[in-house]
């Protein structure tokens, strides 16, 4: 120790000077005691604080005012919901014509208010971008008797009243959940999908047995204890409740280091600074609900054990079946990998569940967008300014473009705008945020699934309706005739996190000299420097504290998970609990079953019906769609000049209307890429050369908005250009159609054009004999089969539309 402290007292010039040692360690000890008072005195107003909170009939954290449009005891299916009109702050101009904006806040132990509780947070960025914006709370007790499925109920009648007050927009509500607030939106938008705008997820887990080896270790705790009878004893103690302080207390417990060291002492050590931080915090993350003992044992039996929400095995009490395939909205999943109450398998594990491939994604019409943070923990991403700022601003700000992405499955990063970057006018504040295109492939490399272990958490799920049965049947009748009203409420009252507040406050008589010294203390405050050896010690010191405690952390996470590995691991068990000896997954993919299988086809027939149908706008879109679709990444300066483009060629065609082309001509694109290129000079029909010609400038104008086009969509781009150009009313040549250079377009050009088509010389060949020279699409873009393209050859020659058709 010693060299560490002559280095100490060398970098503040005491080296050679004992006096400066003596000085330094008095300075440091006044400075430690006025730090102390400063801290203990943050303490009781935190406890103050915490009691003045509690007291208030409908408590929450919201940082803007609000009124109730809408209670939700009022329903017919009573719940302790609210839904709120945000006022706008002094200021801020809103646009009700815009689209509204929802945030529905978690009720998972905490108040209601996280998503509003400062400027920089997800309602303060909608505010701030004009849109009028609602809020859907919860008081601190449930009505007796309400559900989850009444709650969920609840939510789509409050979407339904701010459509209502919007009958000017025609874009539906964009709806942001956080946490547990967003499975319970996936669950609503499923049932009752024509409620919804964009969904955007934040930190919500969704596919509860996903995980990767060596991290996730909340996924465990259920097996760990025997299933699901521990959580109906605690509703059985609460007397029909269930306090919410266990499950904050389940959440510290995650990061012991954070929550005994790391958390306090960053007050203790900048209390001057601090306080005012901490305190807003602490209002929030000390706000304890109560949740009725029902509502707590369906969501861990049928979500964190049963994971029967990723699979569409939820039924309805009325039988219907809550598939997320149902959802028409564009989701948003945000997640992070710093999160380690909702991990990224946890967050995006449900599309692998849920789907087979893209394809099955594209065929159920859905669009869906995950962004993964890199370090941002839980709170982080719906608490942080600065994931405010960037993420949610970027979200909110393109929720437009997300609404007419076509269905697929997409990667977005929100990157700082680059100095250089093209055409930067396009570019909404200082971010830039780019879409690729990703397949399950893509999902599967982060949820890492391991069928071995998809059949521990089936063992688990069945060991836990063993358990709970045992439970109900034999120690539920004695316990609940013991516990009455008042023992639950003292129960609730002693937990350890609730007398964390209460015995620092001003009820606890020991605690009233603490303002008064601490007023005295800051008026004549001596703080020490950063440079003073024993405060860089106590640094050191607080440091190995926080190491030990990470320690600790690891070897108990460790020790769980193999525990858990061995014991729901053994194949007896697993035959015992009914699962058999076979091997590969437990769970149903409901996108590979049989019937799901015809739907595919008959909407692939539909498709194909299409192929033809349509004029000029449906030939730009399609266009549109496949220059793009060559691109690797496209970003918000293509959609601000498609909004123009929108604006010039499609004025009287609503956003609605517009997202409907943009899908139809996708799936067109997807299903037989050959096909719809083909069609294009037949969609042109009747347009003048200046108007071929005003709409491939429209054309090239959004597709380089971001910047030069790469090599395949220059090529793509130049097989469209020869398209249209045969396409306008010209001169016959005997050698084959005039383009605009008055060039013969011929078989061998049209694939040097397209050097990574898979379309085969012969193919291309055939198609030129049949089209006069039409160009063989770029295979990338989905084509269709070689029976597709006969049957679209056969239609042409025949003249004959396909049975069924119907206008796009």
């Amino acid at each position: 120790m010693f060299p560490v402290f002559a280095s100490f007292a060398e970098a503040t010039g005491a080296f050679w000077d004992p006096m400066g040692v003596g000085r330094a360690a008095i300075d440091y000890w006044r400075d430690s005691c006025e730090r102390s008072v400063l801290y203990l005195d943050v303490m009781r107003q935190r406890g103050n604080q915490y009691l003045e909170h509690m007291e208030q009939t409908k408590p929450n954290v919201l940082g803007f005012d609000a009124e109730v449009l809408m209670d939700g005891r009022t329903l017919p299916n009573p719940v302790n919901y609210e839904l709120m009109r945000i006022v706008p702050p002094q200021g801020i101009e809103i646009n009700e014509g815009m689209r509204p904006f929802v945030v529905v806040d978690p009720r998972a132990g905490h108040g209601p208010g996280i998503g509003g509780f400062k400027p920089d947070s997800e309602i303060g960025v909608a505010l701030r971008a004009g849109h009028p914006c609602y809020f859907i709370g919860f008081l601190p007790f449930p009505v007796p008797g309400q559900t989850v499925e009444d709650v969920v109920e609840a939510e789509v009648a409050f979407l339904k009243h701010v459509i209502d007050r919007h009958p000017e927009t025609v874009e539906k509500p964009m709806v942001v959940g956080n946490c547990q607030a967003g499975w319970q939106l996936m669950m609503a938008a499923a049932l009752e999908p024509e409620c919804f705008g964009p969904i955007l997820v934040a930190g919500a887990p969704l596919s509860y047995w996903a995980g990767e080896r060596g991290k996730a270790p909340m996924r465990y705790s259920g097996g760990l204890l025997g299933g699901s009878w521990v959580t109906a004893l605690a509703g059985d103690l609460g007397h029909g409740h269930f306090d919410g302080a266990l499950l904050v207390q389940n959440f510290e417990k995650l990061n012991p280091a954070n929550t005994l060291w790391t958390k306090q002492y960053r007050l203790y050590a900048n209390v001057d600074t601090e306080a005012r931080r901490y305190l807003e915090f602490e209002r929030w993350w000390g706000g304890h609900v109560v949740l009725n003992a029902e509502e707590i044992q369906y969501i861990v039996d049928n979500l964190f054990i049963g994971n029967r929400l990723s699979t569409a095995q939820m039924m309805t009490r009325d039988g219907r079946r809550i598939d997320l395939r149902n959802v028409r909205s564009p989701i948003v999943v945000f997640c992070s990998k710093g999160d380690d109450i909702t991990p990224p398998p946890q967050a995006l594990g449900w599309i692998g569940d849920l789907y087979d491939s893209v394809d099955d994604i594209i065929a159920n019409e859905q669009t869906i967008v995950y962004c993964v943070h890199d370090t941002t923990g839980h709170l982080g991403i719906f608490v942080s300014g600065s994931v405010s700022r960037k993420e949610h601003t970027e979200f909110t700000a393109n929720m437009d473009y997300i609404d007419i992405l076509p269905p697929g499955l997409y990667e977005t990063k929100v990157t700082e705008k680059p100095a250089s970057a093209a055409n930067p006018d396009l570019i909404d504040g200082d971010y830039l945020l780019e879409f690729s295109p990703r397949n399950l492939d893509d999902i599967n490399d982060i949820v890492q699934n391991m069928p071995e272990d998809e059949r521990r958490f089936a063992t688990v799920a069945r060991i836990s309706d063993i358990n709970l049965g045992l439970y109900r049947r034999y120690w539920r009748p004695w316990l609940q005739a013991v516990m009455t009203p008042e023992a639950a409420r003292w129960i609730r009252r002693m937990h350890p996190i609730r007398l964390g507040y209460k015995l620092l406050s001003d009820r606890n008589p020991l605690t009233v000299p603490l303002p008064v010294m601490a007023e005295a203390v800051k008026a004549n405050r001596h703080p020490v420097g950063a440079n003073n050896p024993f405060r860089v010690a106590e640094g050191m010191v607080s440091d190995q504290i926080e190491h030990a405690l990470e320690g600790y952390r690891e070897v108990r996470d460790s020790f769980s998970e193999k525990l858990f590995m061995q014991l729901y691991g053994q194949p007896w068990l697993q035959i015992m609990a009914g699962l058999g000896a076979a091997e590969g997954r437990i769970l149903p993919n409901p996108g590979a079953q049989p019937e799901h299988r015809r739907f595919i086809a008959q909407r692939q027939q539909e498709v194909q019906a299409s192929v033809e149908l349509g004029n000029s706008h449906h030939a730009v879109m399609r266009t549109l769609i496949f220059v793009l679709g060559g691109a690797p990444t496209t970003d918000e300066r293509n959609f601000q000049r498609l909004k123009a483009t929108r604006a010039e060629i499609e004025p009287n065609l609503d956003l609605t209307s517009f997202k409907a082309l943009v899908r139809d001509q996708f799936f067109i694109l997807k299903h037989d890429s050959y096909a719809a290129l083909e069609a294009l000079p037949k969609l042109l029909t009747g347009e003048s050369a200046k108007a071929i010609d005003a709409h491939f400038a429209h054309i090239e104008q959004v597709v380089s908005a971001s910047g030069p086009l790469d090599e395949k969509s220059q090529s793509r781009l130049a097989l469209v250009r020869s398209l249209f150009d045969k396409a306008k009313p010209e001169e016959k040549d005997g050698g084959g159609e005039r383009g605009r250079n008055d060039a013969t377009l011929e078989p061998k050009a049209l694939q040097a054009t397209a050097p990574d088509t898979k379309v085969t010389q012969a193919e291309a060949s055939a198609v030129t004999e049949r089209t006069k020279a039409e160009p063989a699409p770029l295979s990338d873009a989905a084509p269709g089969t070689e029976k597709n393209r006969r049957q679209t050859s056969q239609r042409r020659e025949n003249k004959t539309p396909p049975s069924g058709s119907s206008t796009t």
